[in-house]
């Protein structure tokens, strides 16, 4: 039943790994097996291109906010339906919420486009109302990594609300019933006993996120970005598309890419510690 699967992760995982070669040579398709090495040449030229250590804190930024967010945001709806009686309401709201975490990018860059407009665009018509001038959301350098993060969080903490809704229901209803004898309302139930009953998830999730510290979301930033948001938009990943497929600098884009899954690998490991230790989370 396995077999299947290993053989789609050896072909589409592993075979290309043999690929990673190219960072260390001065590659050219036509010698495809007898490129000149050059050693560590292409990580130098990358390290000294101009901008190259903006993108790199333009992944740290957009990615460490888009953590934090998804820790935050989905533990605080988490609890707030958790508060609401009714099941149909939080039912419905609960399914509203996650129906986002479905759609692709493609569909939701779209979507973004449409209701951020500075001409016709639902929120700026909102902000008119007010008197404020029409955002350039997707075109201002200062709105686009914002707009990318909110966003995000937007599409996504529907499905880390789930995780957490799922969490409260291991603790233990017997607390709840002490605490109300005790004469504790609402929000210290919330404290001392909700929030510690949801500390060991949110420590996992959290350490488990460490991993993606330099994924800061290709897919979504590469819909919606511009040459006019490059300065404060532009990632790593999009970065090596532009540097690998359109002006066809394989062996530096090569590079980046290993560079940045060796930094990916390191954090995963450390990450995979952390959750061991502190959360008691283990594969085997």
């Amino acid at each position: 039943m396995l077999l299947p699967s290993v053989i789609v992760v050896l072909i589409y995982s592993y075979l290309p790994m043999v690929g990673l070669v190219i960072a260390f040579q001065k590659f050219n398709p036509a010698h495809l097996f007898s490129s000149p090495w050059v050693g560590f040449d292409n990580f130098k030229y990358v390290y000294y291109m101009p901008g190259s250590m903006q993108i790199l804190w333009n992944t740290l930024t957009i990615a460490l906010f888009k953590i934090i967010g998804m820790i935050v945001v989905p533990v605080t709806f988490a609890l707030l339906l958790n508060e609401v009686g009714k099941s149909l309401f939080k039912k419905s709201f609960q399914t509203l919420i996650y129906l986002p975490n479905f759609l692709s990018w493609i569909i939701m860059g779209g979507v973004l486009i449409d209701i951020l407009s500075p001409s016709d665009g639902i929120v700026n018509q909102g902000l008119g109302l007010f008197g404020i001038e029409p955002i350039y959301f997707l075109g201002d350098p200062f709105w686009f990594p914002i707009t990318m993060i909110v966003s995000d969080i937007w599409k996504g903490f529907g499905f880390g609300t789930v995780i957490y809704l799922a969490a409260l229901t291991s603790i233990d209803p017997s607390l709840y019933e002490s605490a109300r004898v005790d004469g504790a309302n609402r929000w210290k139930q919330t404290i001392y006993i909700t929030l510690p009953g949801m500390m060991p998830i949110i420590i996992l999730m959290s350490v488990l996120s460490l991993g993606n510290v330099l994924n800061a979301g290709f897919d979504q930033i590469f819909n919606l970005y511009s040459a006019s948001v490059y300065e404060t938009g532009d990632i790593i990943d999009t970065f090596v598309y532009r540097l690998g497929i359109e002006q066809t600098q394989y062996s530096p884009a090569t590079a980046i890419g290993l560079f940045k899954s060796v930094v990916s690998f390191t954090l995963i490991s450390i990450s995979y510690y952390l959750a061991s230790r502190f959360a008691d989370y283990r594969i085997f």
